[in-house]
């Protein structure tokens, strides 16, 4: 029986999620990390899919998902956020018919830009990311601590902060300070995470000036994270991780970008530890990563 690429539908998302957990954690346990993922109802497939339908796409045998792509467009970027074939299918030319489609998915949208965070050890799929044209930019750090320890550790400046609220005045703001940082909005994440009910989000004060925004869930991860200005970031993460141990979630997390000195190393004076490295590989380079933390590697 023949494998066949077709359009992804809502249903068959949970099983999609199944296989990249499966996926993650071959990879990462072939590489000596251990197992790193879970299974979670696939909330922002789900958004992406009603947002956007070109940019989902399941290879199937029989009944059987035997590999999922995934990507999602704001402005002039696309953004690849999965692309996984079942280990033990691996070899058949699966994964070179899903980036096909994602790829006539970004063709279609027009964007200028081609992005993807990918695990910095998965050197075969960077090989195939560079022959399409994404290169390697900087790596991304996945860093945690315990909440003991990092409430032991607690100091410096921090920002006021008050709930983020799905309003205009707040959505121009939000939408405002991504174009700054990574020259897009991303108004319509936005809107989703307020409403996902999964995380906190948090308008910063520095006195009267809003400084940015933090995102904060209920098991204590971090993203993202934008300021408006350098100088903000190591407060802002500092009143970030306030709120993450707030949550009461034994372990604090967050993605930190190589290319962000101040958020390293308020992290490590906190007691942070990386646990894994990733790469984020894009057609061209932008943004300003010394002041955004992404969320995770699929929303970014």
């Amino acid at each position: 029986m023949s494998v066949v690429c077709r359009p992804a539908r809502a249903r068959d998302l949970e099983f999609a999620d199944i296989l990249v957990v499966s996926s993650i954690n071959d990879l990462t346990e072939r590489h000596g990390f251990g197992p790193m993922a879970v299974c979670s109802p696939p909330k922002f497939q789900l958004f992406s899919l009603k947002d956007d339908a070109d940019g989902l796409w399941v290879a199937e045998e029989g009944e059987r998902i035997l590999g999922f792509a995934w990507s999602w467009v704001c402005g002039d970027m696309w953004f690849l956020a999965q692309l996984f074939v079942s280990p033990d299918h691996q070899g058949r030319g699966i994964g070179n018919e899903l980036i096909a489609r994602t790829l006539e998915h970004a063709e279609k949208s027009g964007a200028s830009n081609r992005v993807l965070i990918t695990f910095s050890f998965n050197t075969v799929s960077q090989g195939l990311y560079i022959r399409h044209g994404l290169l390697p930019r900087f790596p991304i750090y996945s860093v945690s601590a315990s909440r003991e320890q990092l409430i032991g550790s607690m100091r410096g400046s921090r920002y006021d902060v008050t709930p983020l609220k799905e309003e205009a005045s707040t959505l121009r703001r939000l939408a405002q300070a991504d174009e700054r940082v990574l020259g897009i909005s991303r108004e319509k994440h936005h809107r989703y995470l307020i409403n996902d009910g999964g995380a906190r989000g948090f308008n910063l004060y520095d006195g009267n000036d809003w400084a940015g925004y933090a995102y904060v869930d209920a098991g204590g991860h971090i993203g993202p994270l934008a300021v408006m200005e350098v100088h903000a970031v190591a407060p802002a993460l500092r009143t970030a991780l306030h709120l993450a141990a707030e949550s009461g979630s034994s372990r604090i997390s967050a993605f930190l970008p190589g290319a962000g000195e101040a958020a390293l190393n308020v992290a490590m004076e906190h007691g942070m530890r990386i646990k894994f490295p990733m790469l984020l590989m894009s057609s061209r380079e932008f943004g300003n990563w010394a002041q955004y933390l992404p969320r995770n590697p699929g929303f970014m």
